[in-house]
């Protein structure tokens, strides 16, 4: 039987929400700390995807000759603000040095191991019910214009290749028999059948939240200011509600998530992708598939309330003001894509998500205490790795063996990292 633990967990986006009911499942008293509604970050805004292909990292063989681009340039998929360079650019270094083929290969391992068990996970977690009514089963299709942008992107198809991704190449008429909302400008496709999306990420996480609740755990709308490890190596919060002691905390803050892993001995280099989403509430077009452009990294993803455009990533720190123009180019974009796209009552939307330099998340004991873990730094995967990552804490304080070997995404391969 697992021993009980009184267990607090800060942060309710998906990861944290995820967390608390696979720990209130295995019969702990356990708290979800968060100071907003539940889902209203990161988890609120996101593509909506699950990716089945998640295992290519950010970082890839060749990085280094389009970072310049990435400083100059308006129109790619990442930005970057001039005054956050000095701040970001030790990060950056670090993305250039994960970048390295042997390092791609071990970090795309790591990340297949998670994407094996994800969708399992959320089966287990959500009601059958739920699971249907959010999370729909069409696939994710990658569309190209021409065969050069298609061959520029044959590297992140070996490699999901080598780790048995399935997937389709599409030509032309299968491409438009399969969506046919697309423009005609369009030569190629990827299709990757087991790719799923919830159609509001926001309400998968209150029906994760809403049954966690009803399982007795309990929520505390309370911001968290620090972290410390008393005597008898039991941790206390001092949060906005007070102090708190805990049996065990796990930290899943997202992109606020550093400085309490710094408070338990975790340097990690944590920074933050300050993601863009346009909300099109009357599209006019219908997609099949959702659809991320193999030439803008456009998402497009079919929701509940509209169509969703997001792909752009600016790095600018949490504090900067929101660049809405990065937006409004995402729908122009999209407007090449779908021709007859309307954009009426488009609404635009700046989140922040927990981005680390070798795209794998910290999912492990902090340095300092076995009695708080880390549970942060899915970057663009949160929702993809939501469920997975809340079993394998359980598992942690269960001391049940996991289903992977958790090495790799141990904060201690950050050893040395300044912040």
């Amino acid at each position: 039987m697992t021993e009980r633990h009184a267990i607090a967990v800060i942060g309710a986006g998906l990861v944290g929400v995820c967390c608390a009911l696979s720990l209130r499942r295995d019969g702990h008293d356990v708290t979800l700390i968060e100071p907003n509604e539940v889902g209203s970050g990161a988890s609120y805004g996101n593509a909506g995807l699950m990716s089945s292909g998640g295992c290519v990292p950010v970082g890839t063989p060749g990085l280094i000759w389009k970072v310049p681009r990435m400083l100059v340039g308006r129109a790619g998929p990442l930005a970057i603000r001039w005054s956050y360079l000095p701040r970001i650019a030790p990060w950056l270094w670090r993305l250039v040095r994960a970048s390295s083929p042997d390092r791609v290969e071990r970090i795309s391992i790591a990340l297949a191991q998670l994407l094996e068990r994800a969708q399992p996970a959320y089966r287990e977690l959500l009601s059958r019910e739920d699971y249907h009514a959010l999370i729909q089963a069409r696939g994710l299709l990658f569309p190209y214009k021409t065969e050069a942008s298609f061959e520029g992107s044959s590297w992140a198809r070996d490699l999901r290749r080598r780790r048995g991704v399935r997937f389709q190449v599409l030509e032309k008429a299968e491409l438009q028999q399969l969506e046919p909302a697309l423009s005609s400008e369009h030569r190629k496709g990827v299709y990757f059948p087991d790719a799923r999306h919830t159609v509001d990420p926001q309400k998968l996480a209150q029906s994760l939240a809403g049954a966690f609740v009803e399982e007795q755990g309990q929520i505390l709308l309370a911001g968290v200011d620090s972290i410390s490890i008393d005597r008898d190596d039991r941790p206390s919060l001092e949060t906005t509600a007070g102090r708190r002691r805990f049996g065990k905390v796990v930290v899943a803050a997202g992109a606020w998530s550093r400085r309490l892993a710094r408070m338990c001995g975790a340097r990690v280099p944590l920074d933050t992708e300050r993601g863009y989403h346009a909300m099109l509430p009357d599209p006019r077009v219908q997609l099949r598939v959702p659809i991320i452009s193999g030439d803008h990294s456009i998402a497009l993803t079919p929701m509940t309330d509209g169509l969703r455009v997001s792909g752009t990533v600016e790095f600018g720190g949490l504090k900067a003001s929101a660049n809405f123009a990065i937006a409004e180019r995402m729908v122009g974009f999209a407007e090449q894509l779908l021709p007859g796209l309307r954009r009426d009552g488009c609404r635009a939307w700046l989140g922040f998500r927990p981005s680390l330099p070798d795209s794998m998340p910290v999912i492990g004991p902090a340095p300092r205490t076995d009695n708080v873990l880390m549970a942060f730094g899915h970057g663009h995967l949160g929702v993809t790795y939501a469920a997975v990552t809340g079993q394998l804490i359980a598992d942690l304080v269960a001391r049940r063996p996991p289903a992977i070997d958790l090495t790799p995404y141990s904060a201690s391969r950050f050893q040395g990292a300044r912040g």
